[in-house]
């Protein structure tokens, strides 16, 4: 486990400034490891310092919460506080968040369970491949029904050992060969495949129909003739799920979900306002109360089972340029006890963010255009040409931050990304082009700034 200085070293990786958002999620992570030394009962009394971070869009908020769960593959969940709506109003219950959340947990477990068993599912998928090639039928498994009324399938005819050639090698091993060789990706199998249907949840749950009746129903399947490219991919998908562990998955998931799980709750100022709100914004208040005991721990109920909150990490953020944090009901802002301010990207942060973080905006473009054979490259000059350019757009229209970076990179590379058509050449960005295209722009925005 990283230290919190390690930490916020790591964050810096991706993340401009901000050091004191950084240093705060940092000890936050940190004191999950020293909790998870301590001996049960003491471990039992340990609850998080959940999180509120205070700043203008586009710095950073929700970046810093995304790679802090990457860090340590904890599971992760963005939630908009303006989505929810409490009891008796028409939207989603804070009950979802989670929900949400064990289900990104299942993904989570079940994506590092999976990388486990890869190899040994397509082996399994390659011999059933070569018994399909060979004309071998697959054997027809017992539906749940049939399972329950204790129906036992037919056995799957002998089939006759199959000839060897004047060489020796059998069918098989010729139909082997050639598969592994990749000669028969484009060849046809027919295959038995299970039919998903579109479920929708019902009112008030994250169960359908069918999550509740699935044990009981049979499933649905059906034959589909497809390459073997193709059917490669569904069988190891099933020999997958036939290697892992369903309850082994949820179990973990669970425990993830409640003693890792991390929420990021974004636009919480938007739910704050006065008691005497009416209206549309009627709800606001309620929507924090009914965040409340989530925050606080409670226990949830879901189709995996009953998940504990008590030891969730909950980040919240906002603006709060229109409202305060004092608008927040008191018993909530008493829930996050670590106030962060972040502060607006300066010319400076805006030209780091353009070169100094992994996968800069810079050098996606130039991936992206290096597909079409155009070698890109920008002039330490353009660099700073482009970023004073999205301050003074930030400046004297609406900041947001970071994200005015895409809105200037876009309109920069317009035309070399249209004429790009896969012929060889290089293309430096001067400063004098980053003038001649975004100078127009940044004319207009101050003739609109000195008219009053």
């Amino acid at each position: 486990m990283m230290t919190a200085r390690q930490i916020v070293t790591e964050l810096g990786r991706h993340i401009v400034g901000q050091d004191e958002a950084k240093r705060a999620v940092a000890v936050a992570l940190r004191n999950r490891y020293r909790r998870a030394q301590l001996s049960p009962e003491a471990r039992a009394e340990v609850t998080p310092h959940n999180i509120l971070m205070m700043g203008p869009t586009g710095v950073g908020k929700t970046e810093i919460a995304r790679r802090l769960a990457k860090l340590v593959s904890a599971p992760f969940l963005k939630v908009e506080a303006t989505k929810f709506t409490e009891v008796g109003y028409v939207g989603r219950d804070v009950d979802s968040i989670v929900r949400d959340l064990v289900e990104a947990s299942i993904r989570l477990v079940r994506e590092q369970m999976e990388g486990g068993v890869t190899s040994s599912a397509e082996a399994h998928a390659r011999e059933r491949l070569i018994d399909l090639l060979c004309g071998q039928k697959p054997r027809k498994l017992p539906t749940a029904l049939e399972q329950l009324l204790g129906v036992q399938p037919k056995p799957r005819e002998a089939t006759e050992a199959p000839a060897e050639d004047a060489d020796g090698a059998t069918k098989r091993q010729q139909v082997a060969a050639q598969l592994d060789a990749g000669h028969l990706e484009n060849e046809t199998v027919e295959i038995e495949v299970e039919e998903h249907a579109p479920s929708q949840a019902l009112p008030g749950t994250d169960m359908s129909i069918q999550d509740m009746l699935g044990p009981i129903l049979p499933k649905k399947r059906k034959m589909r003739k497809l390459s073997v490219k193709e059917a490669r991919r569904i069988l190891i998908a099933e020999e997958t799920d036939k290697l892992i562990d369903g309850d082994a998955v949820t179990t973990e998931a669970i425990r993830r979900a409640e003693e890792d799980g991390i929420v990021f709750i974004d636009e919480i100022d938007k739910i704050a306002g006065k008691g005497s709100a009416s209206g549309p914004d009627v709800s606001r208040e309620g929507v924090q109360r009914d965040i409340l005991p989530i925050v606080e721990g409670s226990t949830v109920m879901t189709k995996y089972g009953p998940v504990k909150t008590d030891y969730i990490l909950f980040i919240a953020a906002g603006a709060f340029h229109v409202s305060s944090v004092d608008d927040l009901i008191p018993e909530l802002q008493g829930r996050f006890p670590v106030r962060v301010k972040l502060l607006p990207l300066t010319q400076g942060d805006l030209r780091r963010i353009l070169s100094a973080t992994e996968n800069a905006i810079t050098a996606q473009q130039q991936a992206l255009l290096a597909v079409d054979g155009v070698s890109l490259s920008f002039s330490d000059e353009a660099l700073d040409e482009i970023a004073r350019v999205a301050h003074v757009v930030n400046d004297t229209e609406e900041d947001i931050g970071a994200r005015r970076l895409h809105t200037v990179m876009e309109t920069l590379m317009e035309d070399i990304s249209f004429d790009a058509d896969g012929t060889p050449r290089d293309v430096l960005v001067d400063a004098s082009f980053v003038s001649q295209r975004l100078g127009p722009i940044v004319k207009m925005k101050d003739l609109r700034k000195s008219i009053i």
